[in-house]
Parts: structure tokens; C-alpha cells; sequence
């Protein structure tokens, strides 16, 4: 469970990002920490990242998909079936997600 005053630093640390502004190592870390323990800072996160790159789409399914928070946020090349391993594809799921 985040404090007010955690989830309000986080959040300015995540906008200055999303932003492309100066954030120290610190910060990255700092926010880094928790997103590795907790599945919304990991998806703001992932959200401020995707700003950072201009992935803002302004309506239709890659809004709802971009709302969802579906997907990496760093762009990957597609999965060829013949050529990638399915579990390598996979490998970056969310530990919730994964098998044990």
C-alpha cells in the first residue's frame, strides 16, 4: 500500500518522465523499486514510458488498447513463428502472470 505523500512523489517522478524532463538516477530507481513490487506503479510506468515515445493514439481500439495498458512499452519486432521461441516472446509477463 503506497502513501499519499509516496504516491504523489512517484507520480511527479512518472510525469517529469513522460514529459522527457531531467529525472535522476535516484528517481529511476526510487520509482523502479516499486514498480517491481506493485502492478500499478509498473503500469504507470509503462504509461509514462509510452508518452515519452509519442505513443499517445488519439481514438479508436489503439486508445482503448493504450487504456488497457496492454502490450510492452518498449516497441519489440514481431513474433515470426518459425524463427522466435514462444517462451522468449513471453519471457517478460508480469510475475503475476507467469507459471511457477
Amino acid at each position: 500500500m503506497l502513501t499519499p505523500a509516496t504516491r504523489l512523489r512517484l507520480q511527479e517522478i512518472l510525469g517529469r518522465i513522460g514529459r522527457e524532463e531531467e529525472v535522476t538516477l535516484q528517481e529511476r530507481i526510487y520509482v523502479q523499486k516499486f514498480a517491481d513490487r506493485d502492478a500499478s506503479v509498473a503500469g504507470w510506468l509503462r504509461r509514462a514510458r509510452r508518452r515519452q515515445r509519442g505513443e499517445v493514439p488519439s481514438d479508436g481500439i489503439d486508445r482503448l488498447l493504450s487504456a488497457m495498458n496492454l502490450g510492452p512499452c518498449e516497441p519489440r519486432p514481431p513474433y515470426r513463428p518459425g524463427e522466435d521461441d514462444i517462451e522468449d516472446w513471453f519471457g517478460d509477463a508480469p510475475d503475476w502472470l507467469r507459471r511457477s
